[in-house]
């Protein structure tokens, strides 16, 4: 080996050597191979939340009103979630309106990554269906078939904190202002949790929520539709509220609930005055119950552009709208070739 070609390894691994002893470069090795930190919603899981604290500390209650599905999950392990919400709509332009809405969830074991399946109902026969067993997704409206979700992209998780969030949209809606008070402790499901009367907090005291970005509007303006519930929203005034709250006193976790509540809109905010009455009933069961979930025995595959109305129209011999020229779908004939025309002699 020439003199030169000794001269490079000898720095080469001089070069190496120093890097090695070099506390930055280890730190850096350290974070590149240091085990993957734990989901969000683990860490929180393993947050103290005194139950006991509740009545005293805004925060602990609105974290634990707050908390989701994912967490609670990991909290509790398997359970079954059941909950009724009533809305009532009177204003003095129209008849009363009146929808009931149920949500029924199963939480299998595993924790945040753990199988589950929720449904969703309503008075007005309309509802979905999702559900996760073994990794895979499944969905449907609620007398569609169900389809394979391959391409999820968080639809399931951000389904499964929607059914169980009515506590926390219940809180939301009343500005922050449920006003919990200890009554000791009771036992449910043979848990020991804590009882808290819930009453309607002055809005002085309101744990009010942190301001929304102005809304971005249509050129048009908004809709009639859609202007009335954003003036209701902005408007909004809650007049009462009563009812309970249990929360587990080992978990931290609220096994069940009973709100009543009533929102309005003063006629001098806006000529649409309207008042909504809210109720809730939600209830934890089977706690610790492996579920067994399973997947649906039929289902359609996944698809990047499921079936629509004009599929359907197809396939009860409905004739689409078709371009001159185009072939039929339905009788398999095309229009007759039109004549050519007669050259110049």
């Amino acid at each position: 080996m020439s003199r030169l070609k000794k001269s490079a390894v000898t720095l080469a691994v001089a070069l190496a050597a120093a890097s090695c002893s070099d506390p930055v470069d280890k730190a850096a090795k350290a974070r590149i191979f240091s085990p993957e930190d734990p989901p969000k919603v683990v860490a929180s899981a393993q947050q103290k939340l005194p139950p006991e604290d509740v009545a005293e500390n805004p925060q602990v209650a609105r974290r634990i009103l707050g908390m989701d599905a994912a967490e609670i999950t990991e909290r509790l392990g398997p359970h079954r979630y059941q909950a009724t919400l009533g809305y009532e709509w009177t204003s003095a332009e129209s008849n009363p309106v009146k929808l009931t809405e149920t949500r029924t969830f199963r939480a299998g074991p595993g924790g945040v990554s753990g199988d589950f399946h929720g449904v969703l109902e309503n008075s007005r026969d309309q509802g979905l269906e999702v559900m996760r067993v073994g990794g895979q997704v499944f969905a449907r409206n609620r007398y569609g078939p169900f389809r394979q979700r391959l391409r999820d992209r968080g639809m399931a998780e951000r389904t499964r904190t929607e059914l169980t969030g009515a506590i926390r949209d219940f809180d939301s809606l009343f500005q922050g202002r449920l006003k919990l008070a200890p009554q000791g402790t009771v036992t449910y499901e043979g848990r020991t949790a804590w009882r808290y009367v819930v009453t309607l907090a002055p809005a002085s005291e309101a744990d009010g929520s942190r301001p929304l970005p102005k809304l971005f509007e249509p050129k048009g303006g908004a809709d009639e539709t859609t202007r009335r519930r954003a003036n209701f929203f902005a408007h909004r005034l809650p007049r009462s509220l009563d009812g309970e709250v249990l929360v587990d006193a080992a978990t931290s976790v609220v096994l069940k609930a009973r709100l009543d509540g009533r929102v309005g809109v003063p006629s001098e905010k806006t000529p649409e005055a309207a008042e909504l009455r809210l109720t809730l009933e939600a209830a934890l069961s089977e706690l610790g119950k492996d579920p067994k979930l399973a997947p649906p025995e039929e289902f359609l595959p996944d698809a990047d552009k499921p079936q629509g109305i004009a599929d359907a129209l197809d396939r009860f011999g409905i004739e689409r709208a078709k371009p001159e020229g185009a072939k039929s779908t339905t009788t398999g004939e095309a229009p007759p070739e039109p004549e050519d025309e007669a050259a110049p002699e």
